[in-house]
């Protein structure tokens, strides 16, 4: 009998932390399925691009990472999923080398189109439903060459910034139940993975839809106690959330937790209240410096990330600086900083003021400056404290690199002992790079569990 080689499928992801988790656990389906799983450089038989519709570039990014893919092997099947393929489906579709697009409710079923698929010599097929119906929820996350694990625990978002495409790409807000969320949480320890990144995208509105209806059956609090819980992992980090949904109550959890790390990621976008107003944010300014003042009082070295869009129409040059001050004053860590672009079907795009890239790009510069400043200070502070590091797979010119739970990125000469391991050491000097070296604190050993 003929021995047949095995199918071989490549994956390439393109933006958020959910989208990893939901291509980790779609190649789980395809690897279980018969399918080997190789680099996305590499010869393979089926290619699947997982794309993002935030990025400023989605279909530039799109198209370059096609032909990547027929680079590789010329008759290799292309899969185009995720955000950008819902809502931009016929322009991916007529992308030279596009075999297949999947929306949001066709992605997790990638393999029953794959079955007759053939190489398309003109557009690719279409299978994608109206965003109304992607109303189910797909428990996913992440493992593989990672010492951390992206773990979905919500998806889809009812608010309406009139910037953001991301409820026309995912639908309505909804969440995995409890149990599903701590099994997932089960079997990611079992991995051997020390951290867990919680992601969605709204995870703060956790509960909602949890049983497929609008109520809120369990709260983020209820979620982050159980998880709370989870023998066999160290970490569990909370990405970004709302400050809205950010109640004492989690902030007070995590202090006291011995899972949960002092590190938090809240979007405030803008540091005007009538920017805030315009972009339909459910906060101002007023109570984002209190959720920030509350982790300083209860965890004065937690790490605080930002996330700021600059350029929004009628961000005049006052405006603008108002932000700028607003963000110096705050005692945070960095900036993620982002450039307004205009999306479709967004109220935003239809907004007067409209401020000129080259301007757009000139603020973003300040802040991405502001931001390294406010690391190098926070990281400042950091120096002398003795931290439990994750040191993680790179091998870079030698040096490894790994973070403590409050999120200093630290370098040691590599040492394939420590890959995966976490050590307790002394943080000493800020390098060039920006990382931190580290020396022995006391006696030198890697924790095991």
């Amino acid at each position: 009998m003929e021995n047949l080689s095995p199918k071989t499928a490549a994956f390439h992801t393109l933006g958020c932390k959910l989208n990893f988790a939901e291509t980790s656990t779609i190649a789980r389906q395809l690897t279980d399925a018969g399918y080997e799983k190789v680099s996305f450089d590499d010869y393979a038989d089926v290619y699947v691009i997982n794309t993002c519709s935030v990025t400023e570039n989605a279909d530039r990014e799109c198209k370059l990472h096609v032909k990547r893919a027929m680079k590789a092997n010329p008759a290799g099947l292309v899969v185009i999923l995720g955000c950008y393929a819902q809502l931009k489906p016929e322009e991916i579709s007529a992308i030279e080398g596009v075999d297949l697009v999947l929306g949001a409710k066709e992605k997790f079923n990638i393999l029953s189109y794959l079955d007759d698929l053939q190489k398309s010599e003109e557009h690719g097929i279409i299978h994608s439903c109206e965003i109304d119906q992607a109303d189910f929820f797909i428990g996913s996350y992440s493992i593989g060459d990672r010492t951390r694990a992206f773990l979905k625990v919500q998806d889809g978002c009812d608010y309406k910034c009139t910037y953001c495409t991301i409820p026309l790409a995912r639908g309505i807000s909804r969440s995995d139940t409890i149990e599903n969320v701590v099994k997932n949480a089960s079997e990611i320890a079992n991995k051997g993975i020390r951290e867990i990144v919680l992601t969605g995208v709204n995870i703060g509105d956790y509960g909602k839809g949890e049983f497929g209806n609008k109520k809120h059956e369990h709260t983020f609090l209820d979620l982050i106690s159980e998880l709370d819980q989870v023998e066999g992992i160290e970490r569990i980090r909370i990405s970004s959330i709302e400050p809205n949904l950010l109640k004492d109550e989690s902030i007070e959890l995590v202090a006291k937790s011995k899972r949960f790390v002092p590190h938090f990621h809240i979007p405030l976008q803008s540091g005007s209240d009538e920017l805030l107003k315009k972009m339909k944010r459910r906060y101002m300014t007023g109570l984002y410096s209190e959720r920030v003042a509350k982790i300083r009082e209860v965890m004065p070295d937690s790490c605080i990330g930002v996330d700021v869009i600059v350029g929004f129409p009628g961000e005049t040059e006052e405006k603008f600086l108002e932000t700028y001050h607003f963000l110096n004053e705050l005692p945070i860590s960095y900036l993620h900083v982002f450039t307004y672009s205009e999306r479709e079907n967004t109220e935003a795009a239809h907004m007067e003021g409209v401020i000129p890239i080259p301007e757009r790009k000139r603020r973003n510069k300040m802040l991405r400056i502001l931001s390294e400043k406010k690391k190098m200070a926070f990281y400042e502070t950091q120096l002398g404290k003795t931290y439990p590091i994750l040191w993680e797979h790179e091998n870079k010119n030698g040096m490894m690199f790994g973070f403590t739970e409050n999120y200093v990125r630290v370098q040691k000469p590599y040492d394939a002992n420590s890959v995966n391991q976490i050590e307790f050491l002394k943080l000493d000097k800020i390098q060039s790079d920006g990382t931190v070296s580290v020396i022995a604190a006391f006696a030198n050993f890697l924790a095991s569990v």
